[in-house]
């Protein structure tokens, strides 16, 4: 059985020879560079010293290669957009070395002059004539995003400011598409997800927009949320216009790619705290859910793509919505969070929603447990979510830095060994 087909037959709720895996294929399904790092290094993938690319600044995600795929038998490719969150290309590479020491390659735009508190401050597109959009503390992994909301004046607030990054899709980006998804078929036999940005609804990671010189609109975190409630009527009509351009784009991009595309990522927006969701079922029906649905059924009526929503923390209260909404696949399945445990997750929903995620917590058992806590967890996740099949096998979100190596390996020693399907 090809990847492909493994990936296809999971997501169609059947049993394929064995669970599917997938290592980075996304900006939330990847692995920390100084990880990835360390997992190379104790596979000998790589002789001593040699750096890993930095594939995202913005979480500092490391690019896992054909080669770590294959080593672990990964199903799964990914298709992203040309520019990284703080605006600028992945081209130029120069060394560098994180804050532990870990040897890598980073984009010539990236911020290699520590400030004098030690931290590093990014630039969007890489321009320092502008104002910096995120900060790495000292000794620190990843970057915070800066918010850089301009004063607000009620009675000049206009939707289109807090639309000046959705645009039309560009036709070195169209062309871009096409080339590389018919290089990800031609290269392996790997399914592709594919992720095309512009169709996240609110997504809190995107609404400072370290990419963007000048932003506009609303744009800090807080106000944001607030404005869900006060400012709904402005937020809608942001929304309207989004999907209008989202639902173009994606037209232009399937008659590009066609059927070398298997999954879109459409949405990353978090509805979940730890301990349930960011809002009510009644808000997500009235602000999210019919721009999802709109998405999903044009998708669904002009692709064989499956459609890919990632919201963290605890959302089994909307998951019934968001599948009434059309999507496929939930991702990451946050089992430690309030009311996600797996075994109620698949009773309730396994027959709907394709699990693509879950397979170990990553702020617990794979950080902090043993080997041994590592692949128990391993084996009863696969037991619970891929009975039947619907299991894309992933941990609960990227893996973070400082991983012990020997938990990394037992993680896929164990996908491998209790992955089979009997």
């Amino acid at each position: 059985m090809t990847s492909r087909e493994r990936v296809r037959m999971a997501l169609e709720h059947r049993e394929p020879d064995r669970v599917p895996l997938d290592l980075g294929a996304s900006a939330v399904t990847g692995m920390h560079v100084s990880s990835v790092y360390a997992l190379r290094q104790a596979l000998r993938l790589d002789p001593p010293g040699k750096p890993v690319k930095v594939t995202d600044p913005y979480q500092m995600l490391g690019e896992t290669g054909g080669d770590l795929l294959d080593a672990l038998g990964a199903d799964v490719a990914g298709l992203g957009t040309r520019r990284n969150m703080f605006g600028f290309e992945n081209r130029g590479w120069k060394e560098w070395r994180t804050f532990d020491g870990t040897p890598v390659l980073v984009p010539e735009a990236f911020p290699t002059v520590p400030e004098p508190d030690g931290s590093l401050l990014i630039y969007p597109e890489g321009d320092r004539s502008a104002r910096p959009s995120g900060r790495m503390p000292k000794d620190g992994w990843y970057f915070d995003v800066i918010v850089r909301q301009p004063p607000i004046d009620e009675g000049r607030l206009d939707p289109a400011d807090n639309m000046e990054e959705f645009l039309p899709v560009e036709e070195e980006e169209l062309a871009r598409y096409a080339s590389e998804s018919r290089r990800l078929r031609e290269e392996s036999d790997r399914a592709v997800l594919a992720s095309f940005g512009g169709t996240a609804f609110g997504d809190i990671s995107m609404v400072p927009a370290p990419w963007l010189k000048e932003p506009k609109g609303i744009r800090d975190i807080e106000e944001w949320y607030v404005s869900t409630l006060t400012r709904r009527d402005y937020v809608l009509r942001v929304f309207e216009r989004q999907c209008s351009m989202g639902l173009a784009n994606l037209a232009r991009i399937a008659q590009a790619v066609g059927d070398r595309v298997d999954v879109v990522f459409l949405s990353g927006t978090d509805f979940g705290t730890q301990t349930g969701p960011f809002v009510s079922p009644g808000t997500y029906r009235e602000l999210y859910m019919p721009f999802h649905k709109e998405l999903n059924d044009w998708v669904h009526a002009h692709t064989n793509w499956k459609t890919f929503l990632h919201s963290c923390g605890s959302i089994a209260a909307l998951i019934p919505l968001f599948l009434e909404a059309g999507f496929d696949i939930l991702n990451p399945v946050q089992c430690s969070a309030a009311g996600m445990d797996p075994r109620s997750l698949k009773e309730r929903f396994g027959d709907r929603a394709c699990f693509w995620g879950g397979g170990v917590d990553t702020q617990r058992t794979l950080p902090l447990g043993t080997p041994e806590e590592v692949r128990r967890e391993v084996r009863e996740r696969i037991g619970i979510l891929g009975r039947g099949g619907g299991l894309v096998f992933n941990t609960v979100h990227n893996v973070q830095a400082r991983v012990p190596v020997e938990n990394l390996l037992a993680l896929y020693e164990a996908v491998r060994e209790y992955g089979r399907y009997r």
